[in-house]
């Protein structure tokens, strides 16, 4: 009995020492994949990869910045920070000097963005970002604002962002219901509303039911007098179609009411 609890007891403290043993092998291994990224800051792209592929890592300048301070073409800042400790492949940013601000920052304000676009990059620069908004008694496509101002001096990105007039929205409305209003009445509150009045067009009268009749009589005096008919009567003259008038009924309409519409759009009814 002692000497099986004696085994278990051996057992266990075997089993402890190998998850030890394990722990341990996986942290040596972890840290041993981890390196500290060294200063580059001040060195050219060309000695920063020397530095970091030394180290299995990598790099990649992502931003360039107006620096008096750095010369051009050496890494002004770096993500991350030195003696960050980071595994093995990590990848590091840079951003590079351009050197002190060489070039005058253009008054772009007033034209189009095209000729804007086309004034700043022959300039050596480039476009941030645009922006639009409505500005009334403006036409729209023109730049109101850059960011930064013409001859700036304090400049950090050779970027520059412009705020550009677009077109207002056309106002939106919901279209009411005329029908049973005369055309007349309609036509003046188009009118003052801003809207066009489109097609009028007279809807067709209705039409009778034919009557049915059993009569024998009558049918025989309607073939008789179709058959006494004499050929050379006269066509009756057809009436002329009824014209719309300002007193005219409204039955129906295009769009409909209730859909929505814009300013100035052309509204159509049919008419009794």
């Amino acid at each position: 009995m002692r000497s099986a609890i004696r085994f278990a007891l051996l057992a266990l403290v075997l089993v402890i020492v190998a998850m030890v043993s394990a722990l341990t092998a996986m942290r040596f291994a972890i840290h041993g994949q981890e390196v500290a990224v060294p200063e580059l800051v001040g060195l050219t792209p060309a000695e920063a990869e020397r530095k970091v592929v030394g180290l299995g890592l990598q790099m990649t300048i992502e931003r360039q910045y107006y620096s008096p301070q750095i010369a051009e073409g050496r890494i002004m800042s770096q993500l991350p920070l030195p003696e960050t400790k980071v595994r093995r492949g990590w990848q590091i940013r840079l951003a590079q000097s351009l050197g002190p601000t060489r070039v005058a920052i253009p008054d772009v304000t007033g034209e189009s963005e095209h000729a804007a676009e086309l004034n700043i990059r022959r300039r050596g620069l480039d476009v941030a970002s645009m922006a639009e908004m409505e500005a009334p008694g403006i036409p729209p496509d023109q730049v109101v604002s850059q960011s930064p101002p013409a001859n700036a001096t304090d400049v950090l990105a050779p970027k520059i962002s412009l705020l550009l007039t677009t077109a207002a929205e056309p106002q939106a409305f919901v279209m009411p219901s005329f029908i049973g209003q005369s055309l007349g009445t309609a036509s003046r509150t188009l009118q003052d509303a801003g809207f066009r009045l489109g097609n009028v067009s007279v809807a067709p009268p209705p039409i009778a039911p034919v009557q049915d009749t059993n009569s024998t009589g009558t049918g025989e005096t309607q073939a008789a007098s179709a058959t006494t008919t004499p050929a050379t009567t006269a066509p009756l003259p057809f009436p002329s179609p009824p014209q719309p008038s300002p007193g005219s009924i409204i039955v129906s309409q295009v769009p409909a009411a209730g859909q929505k519409i814009v300013a100035g759009v052309t509204i159509s009814f049919e008419v009794r």
